[in-house]
């Protein structure tokens, strides 16, 4: 295998494992796709041949998931099996646009090479995507983020799209002590926090309150420290800078696929 395909592949890997997991609802069947994209590559280099290597390693995966027709995986919990639940009623391949473009960051050209559709397709699969998704509901949303400019423009973002706030908190105490009060439908959560203390932390505190069954998106400028191949790893994790479209996206995927009658009331 040449050099720069190889050094893309172990680049690349830890956010084509992300994009497979979120896109399967299952890290197991994620994995599973993942590793079985690596076989292929080895076995054939032509999805690189007049490509990027990124989007080389994307089309690959692409080939590997088409040939298995898209399939989902066995669910690894309630939440991903509730997901799974979601996914078999969205239009076919809006869910692969939409993660490939808004959280993966491709370009409409670049995700139409990777699921070899045109430009306009691609762009109306992305158009669908979003249109399914936001038709969710909204729910009780709250925030774990210690700059107070960035969490007053997710706060922003998230009701422009309909949710409500429960509050802000800028440490793992404050987190604890906010839920308390407010159970959340759902978190959004910076990892390094006030005080030096962990988002990560605070979320598994608000997680041993309420169960697993409450869905998570992490907003990180260290997206390393959570794709680490070591479980659990979140379905939803932004990097830092993030768009609009980007925390859009993910709480909009977030709650819809941990949507529940409870929600809805």
């Amino acid at each position: 295998m040449p050099e720069d395909i190889a050094g893309t592949i172990g680049a690349n890997l830890p956010y084509l494992r992300r994009y497979a997991r979120a896109l399967t609802g299952s890290q197991d069947s994620g994995d599973r796709f993942a590793a079985a994209t690596l076989e292929a590559i080895l076995e054939d280099t032509s999805p690189f041949e007049d490509n990027d290597p990124k989007l080389g390693l994307f089309h690959a995966f692409h080939l590997v998931w088409a040939s298995a027709g898209s399939p989902l995986g066995e669910p690894d919990n309630r939440m991903s099996a509730s997901a799974q639940d979601h996914m078999a009623s969205l239009t076919p391949n809006t869910r692969e646009a939409l993660l490939l473009h808004s959280i993966e960051g491709f370009r409409i050209e670049e995700i139409a090479t990777i699921m070899q559709v045109d430009s306009d397709e691609a762009q109306d699969l992305i158009d669908i995507a979003l249109r399914e998704m936001e038709a969710s509901i909204a729910g009780k949303i709250m925030i774990i983020e210690d700059e107070a400019i960035i969490a007053m423009d997710i706060r922003a973002i998230v009701e422009d799209m309909g949710h409500t706030i429960t509050g802000v908190a800028r440490t793992r105490t404050e987190a604890v002590e906010l839920a308390a009060k407010e159970k959340p439908d759902l978190i959004l959560a910076d990892i390094q926090l006030a005080d030096n203390s962990s988002g990560i932390d605070a979320v598994n505190d608000i997680l041993a309150q309420f169960g697993n069954d409450l869905p998570v998106v992490f907003i990180t400028a260290f997206p390393e420290r959570l794709l680490t191949g070591e479980r659990p790893e979140p379905a939803f994790l932004i990097t830092k800078p993030y768009t609009e479209a980007q925390v859009q996206s993910a709480v909009s995927q977030a709650m819809f696929f941990s949507s529940t009658e409870s929600l809805a009331a």
